[in-house]
């Protein structure tokens, strides 16, 4: 192997379908690789791609300086139900919060919605005699004998993680300190969450909750996380590991171990993080990102230059959301996250007419092996990427640069037998009819992170990627009346791409719950000290001086007596009068945007301060794409848009042919990890940026 000088930067995103890969080269180059998804080990598709490209380029594994990583193996774990047998300790009276949960429903008028079962069943919830008032004052101490108690009864279920939420914990720990210390002294193996570290803050269901859901996947991130680090380190690569973090920031892959609650949107963070970083550099202040892979379509807002983000999530639900208006249906983290609404719509997403024959796509998914029925792997379910293929949009040999064969004849029989005979629709009417229904949900995750929120979806751009982002975006966006789509450079890799660009964060809260009115500032600033020096003390720990670190600070405001907050700037490093005043009018203008009205009243209550540490990777991200290989020109092709239209050919060009002109549709823009659609009445053209831009043609 020759010896190519300086230091490799890797980033690798697991998807449903494929794994994305992308190479950030000492040469200042950006490269990248699409390898199929390995379902039974996520970490051997990461290896296998990263020594590929080493052996083809001729890179020493050894000169490798760092590997990002985004993951779904925390959300699958919970999709999934496959997480660790976990026990929960609580204060006795509060065993069964988890099952009474929020008084939410997703669906108003839906008689057969059940709740979500818990994580933690009633067998194994435990309590101990304890109590803390609201101040954290003790009103009933805790008893040694209760500890041991608890501790021999969970000795005998054979559990593998314990979550701990007492009541008021966040205001003082004592407690829950004293039942750790137990359980790590008796069970040195058994993976511990205290809802103190995980969540200190107030809501009792939302912090039980999360540090629920911290203890049913913890052990399966560490031993994950151990297996990727065993793996590369037989290979040579011994660069740090860091994990892409819900809400946009990086952390080392130890700190995701003991916080894996943190990493659950993961690889949708990343995508976002690339979207904004590409719209600062480009101009582009106002965008909802589509992000379609094979398994989900994930969809956020940028608004003016700045990502939207919120401090709760649920996971597990038809549409994973953190929208105030439909909850229930998932389960509920309460941590900052990057306001992403996720649909169970991707290309590996199965269309089947349901009991009444109405036609129906996803949230089932052909994933990545089988796949769908044009991959030859044994699946016969159509999917969307099967419609896709039939509909003409897909080249039989043009998936990831042609190193994946496809079987068009195989897709068009699935489509004929499963959905056009039984419903008496042709093949392309019903192959039309599964991207249509694909993309009225993807309209829905829109609307949810959108209308939602007081904004009007066509005063924003889409920029759209994933794999199969750029195949819908046009009609997406048509439904939506936006009249503009944006397609980045290497769109099918783009959320790898935002994991070579994201910076170090590390997050910290603490409930403080007083007016502000008569708020003591000495005392706020005092608890915002203390925050600041724990997160420098997580920086240090990996190895980032306190010169670099940039600090952002937030506040929970609300109208006092009203239970939801809204997050708010908090001007300067100093907390008093003028600060306070300020963020109070930030939160009214936010509340009016939101929920179209003031409260009638003008007192306000401070619930939660936050503080976001961030710092910048010693190793920058290359700054221009290597030619992508398998490249090569392709004769015009007919295809399907619709009965209205019908069947048209369509001009299939490379994004470089876009170069100085434009490009009216009908016509496909084929590039090797993804392909664009260009409807009739759309036109495309390619900005200074790189950008293809799709524009409603007038």
């Amino acid at each position: 192997m020759s010896d190519v000088a300086g230091a490799l930067s890797v980033a690798a995103d697991i998807g449903g379908t494929f794994t994305d890969i992308v190479f950030s080269r000492p040469d200042g180059i950006l490269d990248r690789r699409k390898v199929p998804t390995t379902p039974d080990n996520p970490a051997r598709a990461i290896v296998d791609g990263v020594l590929a490209y080493c052996t083809e380029q001729g890179f020493d594994p050894a000169c490798i300086a760092e590997v990002a990583h985004a993951t779904t193996v925390a959300t699958n774990a919970i999709l999934e139900r496959r997480g660790v047998r976990a026990a929960l300790i609580t204060t006795d009276g509060f065993r069964d919060v988890l099952e009474l949960r929020r008084i939410r429903v997703p669906l108003s008028y839906d008689l057969t919605w059940e709740k979500p079962a818990p994580l933690v069943g009633r067998a194994l919830r435990f309590t101990v005699r304890e109590r803390l008032d609201a101040r954290g004052n003790v009103l009933i101490p805790l008893e040694d004998a209760d500890i041991d108690s608890v501790l021999d009864a969970i000795a005998t279920e054979h559990v593998e993680a314990v979550a701990v939420c007492l009541l008021h914990s966040y205001r003082r720990a004592d407690h829950e300190l004293r039942i750790g210390a137990a359980l790590r002294a008796r069970f040195p193996e058994m993976h511990v969450s205290l809802s103190h570290e995980v969540l200190p803050e107030i809501l009792e269901f939302e912090r039980t909750s999360t540090t629920v859901v911290n203890a049913y996947v913890g052990p399966l991130i560490a031993r994950y996380l151990a297996s990727l680090r065993a793996t590369l380190a037989e290979h040579a690569v011994l660069a740090p590991i860091l994990v892409m973090q819900s809400n946009g920031g990086l952390i080392s892959a130890a700190s995701a171990a003991e916080r894996p609650v943190t990493i659950i949107e993961s690889g949708p963070a990343a995508g976002v993080v690339s979207a904004a970083r590409l719209a600062a550099a480009s101009g582009y202040t106002d965008l909802i990102t589509l992000d379609m892979g094979g398994t989900t379509t994930k969809a956020s807002i940028i608004e003016s230059g700045e990502i939207l983000r919120a401090n709760e999530y649920e996971v597990g639900a038809e549409v994973s959301v953190s929208s105030r208006l439909v909850k229930g249906g998932g389960y509920l983290l309460r941590m900052p996250v990057i306001d992403i609404s996720e649909v169970g719509a991707g290309g590996g997403s199965i269309a089947h007419l349901d009991a009444g024959g109405a036609l129906r796509v996803g949230p089932r998914s052909a994933g990545a092996d089988p796949g769908p029925v044009c991959y030859g792997r044994g699946n016969t379910q159509p999917t969307v990427t099967d419609a896709n293929l039939v509909l003409g949009y897909l080249d039989a040999e043009s998936l990831a640069g042609g190193t994946l064969k496809v079987d068009r004849a195989a897709a068009e029989r699935a489509v004929q037998q499963l959905i056009a005979i039984p419903s008496g629709l042709s093949v392309p009417d019903a192959a039309y009819g599964i991207t249509q229904i694909a993309n009225s949900n993807m309209v829905r995750a829109i609307k949810s992170v959108s209308v939602e929120r007081g904004r009007n979806p066509a005063d924003f751009a889409i920029m759209a990627f994933g794999g199969a982002g750029p195949l819908h975006a046009a009609e997406v966006a048509r439904a939506l009346g936006i009249s503009r789509v944006l397609i980045p450079p290497s769109p099918g890799v783009f959320s790898a791409f935002g994991l070579v660009q994201a910076a170090i964060e590390h997050h910290a809260a603490r409930t403080v719950l007083v007016s502000t009115a008569t708020a003591d500032c000495a005392a706020l600033q005092y608890t915002l000290d203390a925050m600041r020096a724990d997160v420098l003390t997580r920086m240090r720990a990996e190895d980032i001086p306190d010169e670099q670190v940039c600090f952002s600070i937030s506040t929970d405001l609300r109208y006092r007596g009203q239970s939801f907050d809204i997050s708010v700037p908090l001007a300067g490093a100093t907390i008093d009068a003028a600060a306070i005043d300020v963020a109070e009018r930030a939160f009214e203008r936010e509340f009016a945007r939101s929920y179209g009205h003031l409260g009638p009243r003008r007192e306000f209550e401070l619930v939660t301060l936050r503080l976001v540490a961030s710092a910048d990777r010693a190793h920058a991200s290359g700054t221009a794409w290597a030619d992508p290989p398998g490249g090569r020109a392709w004769p015009d092709r007919e295809c399907y848009f619709g009965p209205t239209l019908g069947m048209q050919r369509s001009r299939v060009v490379a994004r470089a042919d876009l170069v100085g002109g434009l490009v009216n549709g009908p016509a496909i823009v084929q590039e090797y990890d993804t392909t664009i659609v260009v409807p009739p009445g759309w036109r495309a053209s390619l900005d200074a940026s790189g950008i293809i831009v799709l524009e409603h043609s007038p």
